[in-house]
């Protein structure tokens, strides 16, 4: 299992990344992957001594990778940028979570449905996992309701949250 330190980093102004927090990956971890694409992958492993799993690596251009460190994660980590890490990790294939209740919804919905189906793979399952991870029931129909009003709109997931802490 790759292991090695590294320090959270904050893409200031990256597109779709912008504010994410992240960790670069060494370029020999990448090598030692022998991963067949340059494409995102998902890994499962510990930093410092949290675990994780289905966490998302993707690549930022020259064969250089990334670690996007979720909210859940930083807060259980209690780290935030500029903060030395330590990682291990394996390659996850496990399938990713669906939202049964989101799926439904687009169903009745063409429209929604339509456009969410022309999301690639990985952004679609930004989506699932925001409303899977909905605690309550009241927040999961709240979370459907923005995917809905994201796909009329066009908005990819990341567009659609920063629209969401600006209307707050």
């Amino acid at each position: 299992m790759p292991q090695f330190k590294t320090i959270i980093q904050r893409f200031a102004s990256k597109g779709e990344k912008t504010g994410w927090s992240y960790v670069d990956i060494p370029a020999d971890i990448i090598l030692k992957l022998k991963l067949k694409n340059k494409k995102e992958f998902r890994i499962k492993g510990v930093v410092d001594d949290v675990k994780f799993e289905r966490l998302a690596c993707y690549p930022i251009g020259e064969g250089n990778f990334i670690i996007a460190l979720n909210g859940e994660l930083r807060k259980k980590l209690g780290k935030e940028e500029g903060t030395m890490v330590s990682v291990k990790f394996e390659l996850d294939h496990a399938e990713a979570l669906q939202s049964a209740e989101l799926l439904a919804c687009l169903e009745d919905d063409v429209i929604a449905k339509k456009q969410f189906d022309s999301l690639l793979l990985s952004h679609r399952n930004y989506f699932h996992r925001y409303v899977y991870s909905a605690k309550g029931t009241a927040t999961k129909a709240g979370r459907i309701v923005n995917v809905i009003n994201a796909m009329y709109k066009k908005q990819n997931f990341g567009e659609m949250i920063r629209s969401l802490k600006k209307e707050k």
